[in-house]
């Protein structure tokens, strides 16, 4: 797929760059954030028809890779690069929180009713294969004043190398030493027991069709699957469900710890309304954005990142995303207003 777009992608932009009047951008990366990133391309094309945009989501890795060779003029990227990828641009990039998510661990129980709770060292333990059975001890501490059955727990993964994956292995690595020894963090890991399902479609099958079943998946996916999710411990001792506003809740809690570059985890955040296992996605572009060859492309780019960050997350509760708080949105701005083309600021490009 990413050795198709490598190719058709390049060829794609040259032929449209080549309309006269029009400013064309091009992105491409992560799929979680898609839905809506199609979304204010149309209502950000339809206030300003002489821009046309066009964002392929090929995945965070392609993304990333395609801003590292120059190819797009920016990236969608679920998990933040890391040092090596940052390197690899060869220049300084500004990675700036788009929309937030929740990774909602869900579950199939057919007798069951009501709500479960569990907490993060038990989901941990869960992944571990330590526990293996609804009824356990640990579980039925948890959920006293509930009638859980003797199944056996099936934990599902994902196989491919994901976001989601990222995000929660790095929230369980906070809340279990073993898992963090035994299973680690990142984008693809080994797990030690469960099925495996590819991209959150393929987890979501896995879960709906395997009594016992308990995952990890996208709140969006477990909300237009009607499959139900799990009220998780945060790090206030209060138990949460994933929603847009508990993950953007996560997200304001994480602010002070936000730096140039605004990449930050959101995970296990403090405030009775955080959810635990949240995440930003994140538009990447480069500083100085001379790689976009005109300063008429550079104004454009910028503008529609300032737009998308503040009007265009009125529509992100509706679509099932949590909008950056407005403590995050400032700090957003504040960056935007950073961007160079040819050293000198966008905002003063006539």
């Amino acid at each position: 797929m990413n050795r198709i777009a490598a190719i058709v992608l390049p060829a794609l932009f040259i032929t449209t760059s080549a309309a006269l009047g029009e400013i064309r951008l091009q992105g491409a990366g992560a799929t979680f954030p898609n839905p809506i990133y199609q979304r204010w391309v149309t209502e950000y094309e339809k206030m300003h028809p002489d821009i046309k945009i066009d964002y392929q989501s090929i995945g965070s890795g392609g993304g990333i890779k395609f801003l590292t060779d120059r190819t797009v003029d920016f990236a969608g990227s679920d998990a933040p690069m890391n040092r090596k990828e940052q390197e690899a641009t060869a220049a300084p990039v500004l990675q700036i929180p788009s929309i937030a998510g929740g990774v909602a661990v869900a579950y199939n129980l057919p007798a069951f009713n009501g709500e479960l709770k569990l907490t993060g060292p038990v989901v941990a333990e869960i992944f571990l294969g330590k526990i293996a059975k609804w009824n356990d001890a640990k579980i039925a501490a948890i959920n006293p004043d509930t009638s859980l059955p003797d199944l056996a727990i099936t934990p599902v993964f994902r196989t491919d190398g994901s976001g989601t994956n990222f995000v929660f292995t790095n929230y369980l690595g906070t809340q279990s030493d073993e898992f963090l020894e035994n299973v680690g963090v990142g984008k693809q890991v080994k797990w030690p027991v469960g099925q495996g399902g590819k991209g959150s479609e393929g987890v979501t099958a896995v879960v709906q069709r395997t009594p016992g079943a308990i995952a990890y998946v996208e709140q969006s996916y477990a909300t237009a699957n009607r499959i139900p999710v799990v009220s998780i411990r945060n790090r206030s001792g209060k138990f949460v469900r994933p929603s847009p506003e508990a993950v953007s809740a996560a997200g304001e809690g994480a602010l002070s710890k936000m730096r140039k570059t605004l990449a930050v985890s959101i995970w296990n955040q403090p405030g009775d309304n955080a959810y635990p296992i949240s995440s930003f996605s994140y538009l990447i572009v480069y500083q100085d954005l001379n790689n976009l060859k005109s300063a008429e492309r550079a104004k454009a780019l910028v503008d529609f990142l300032k737009w998308a960050t503040t009007d265009g997350q009125k529509m992100a509760a509706s679509m099932d995303y949590a909008p950056l708080s407005e403590g995050v949105q400032k700090k957003v701005s504040e960056a935007l207003s950073t961007l160079t083309f040819d050293g000198k600021a966008v905002a003063e490009l006539k």
